[in-house]
């Protein structure tokens, strides 16, 4: 399971553009996620009431909450609602990317672990190496200029700073719980703020279109309960900062399954990207980061 479950996470975790370039046109996009939480709970909840015994105390399901709230209100919230305001995908991945370096730097002040130079300089050469695999995406016409406005910026820099400060606060506060346990609280953690959201700024009309009904089933399956569980076991048992790494493969192996699915065609600067970015994540997630002795 612990060399299974990076390479599992990175594939589920990647197919998550398939539900929001199915699902977006039909909603929007906080209304979209508040649906996907609720139906999400109705799965987790009963089955962490059957199957958890003892359940937790308060706080460690309000650290949870906290999570949530940062990791899957913040950052899902933030890259939705830039994608579906008109920022191309492209753009928000790469601002995106930005969370592993973002990770090691709050891993180092509020954990203390300290990387070796070969995974700094692995964060680095990742962050390179998704620009190659974005690069050809980042220039496209008068539409997707207009995309790339102040507001979509700041959703997506929300995203990024949500998720950094998240994986580490799960880290540091939350990663001993139960995960059926913890990912049910995180959601409701999440499901405040989106719903409130939802609630304030949109008109909430939902096209139950047969595409729209595919992307938020397979959100809730695939991404919601497989990837995010799996994101939690990674966190529990990896450093914050080498977990994070594994974030700069999501765009290549996206890049993969869209010229799998949708016939979109690779570059060679894409292919080079790539291969920077698989021996990035090699550099960063070797073993050898410790937290800093205690005082």
């Amino acid at each position: 399971m612990a060399q299974a479950a990076p390479v599992i996470f990175v594939l589920l975790w990647s197919t998550g553009f398939i539900g929001a370039k199915l699902g977006l046109p039909h909603a929007e996009p906080f209304t979209f996620l508040t649906i996907r939480m609720l139906i999400t709970l109705a799965i987790l909840v009963p089955v962490a009431l059957v199957f958890v015994r003892p359940l937790p105390g308060k706080a460690p399901l309000l650290h949870s909450a906290v999570t949530g709230v940062l990791v899957h209100g913040c950052y899902l919230g933030g890259v939705f609602y830039a994608i579906g305001h008109g920022m191309p995908a492209g753009v928000s991945a790469l601002v995106v990317a930005l969370q592993p370096l973002l990770t090691a730097f709050v891993a180092r002040l509020l954990l203390g672990e300290r990387l070796l130079p070969v995974q700094a300089a692995g964060l680095v050469a990742g962050l390179v190496g998704v620009f190659l695999v974005l690069a050809p995406k980042l220039g496209g016409g008068t539409q997707e200029v207009a995309g790339i406005h102040t507001g979509n910026m700041i959703a997506v820099a929300i995203a990024v700073i949500g998720i950094s400060i998240g994986t580490v606060y799960q880290k540091r506060f939350a990663a001993g719980l139960d995960i059926r346990v913890g990912t049910a609280a995180q959601y409701c953690g999440a499901l405040v703020p989106l719903a409130l959201l939802s609630l304030a700024t949109e008109n909430r009309v939902i096209e139950w279109a047969p595409a729209f009904i595919f992307a938020l089933g397979w959100l809730v399956l695939v991404l919601s309960i497989g990837a995010v569980g799996l994101l939690m076991y990674l966190i529990r048992n990896q450093s914050a900062s080498g977990t994070a790494s594994l974030f700069y493969l999501v765009p290549a192996v996206t890049s993969l399954i869209a010229w799998f699915l949708f016939d979109e065609r690779l570059q060679p600067i894409q292919l080079l990207g790539m291969a920077i970015v698989m021996g990035a994540v090699a550099l960063a997630t070797r073993r050898g980061t410790k937290p800093a002795a205690a005082k």
